[in-house]
């Protein structure tokens, strides 16, 4: 039986304050009243075409916001590479950067060992659409448990109104699927949720102890973690379960634990 983990965990955002270095940022380039200027020479006898054409080239650049979460434990501090610029720099293990805000659209993303551009460990190209996202390094390089592998979340920041939206993102390599309990089990968050997933709910804002457990039919799996939590009501947050159940046996040392960041 692994040995239980109590954790406080203050919700705070992980950003260039943790530790993440903007490289850069990538957006329109700021010409769009050009193009509508161009575009309203060639009024087909519609009525106020000019204006048509300029909410047309608005609605055309759909902008998305981007970060980035380092949650392989055996992968080492990583530069991010975005169409070959450098937009993050030196990411360790359990950051979570800011936002950067892209046209939607397609990317070259390259992941490389920081400060080694020679050492690639993910050369892909994303399909980024309109909204708000998560690029989550998952699994391990080592290829014990799980494959690496970057997965995109998509983040519901919409306004959660009185209560706190909370997300769980399962990122443990070794850990089984779980179910997440409050109240000795009496309630239950999050029922199985299994390597790579991503789970909602809300809750009123206030102090909880969440209970993890392997995922059983009735919810009433032994507790294998515990972590304390105070969510704000009106507030949308992520929780990254990451690390290792069994760490000594594990390819990186990193203990099973909470890492929770404010979204909204």
């Amino acid at each position: 039986m692994v040995q239980n983990h109590t954790r406080r965990r203050a919700l705070t955002l992980i950003g260039t304050a943790g530790g993440v270095a903007l490289a850069g940022c990538m957006g329109g380039d700021g010409n769009g009243d050009d193009d509508s200027s161009d575009d309203s020479g060639n009024g087909m006898g519609a009525d106020d075409g000019t204006d048509d054409s300029e909410s047309d080239d608005d609605m055309d650049t759909s902008m998305s916001n981007v970060r980035v979460a380092h949650l392989s434990p055996d992968a080492p501090d990583v530069d991010v590479y975005v169409d070959g610029d450098a937009v993050l720099e030196d990411v360790p293990y359990r950051a979570v950067s800011d936002y950067l805000e892209l046209e939607s659209g397609t990317y070259a993303v390259m992941i490389t060992a920081a400060g080694d551009a020679d050492t690639v460990v993910y050369d892909e190209d994303l399909e980024v659409a309109e909204g708000s996202f998560t690029i989550a390094a998952l699994g391990e390089l080592a290829d014990e448990n799980r494959p690496f592998e970057p997965a995109v979340l998509e983040d519901d920041v919409s306004d959660p109104g009185d209560d706190a939206r909370v997300r769980l993102v399962h990122a443990s390599p070794d850990a089984p699927a779980v179910d997440v309990t409050v109240g000795d089990g009496e309630t239950v968050l999050f029922e199985d949720a299994a390597f790579g997933d991503a789970a909602e709910t809300e809750v009123p804002g206030g102090e909880y102890t969440l209970e993890v457990r392997p995922a059983t039919e009735t919810n009433d799996g032994d507790v294998v973690a515990t972590f304390d939590v105070a969510p704000e009501g009106g507030s949308v947050y992520s929780a990254f379960a990451v690390g290792y159940l069994k760490p000594g046996s594990a390819p990186a040392d990193e203990a099973f634990d909470l890492e929770v960041v404010v979204d909204a």
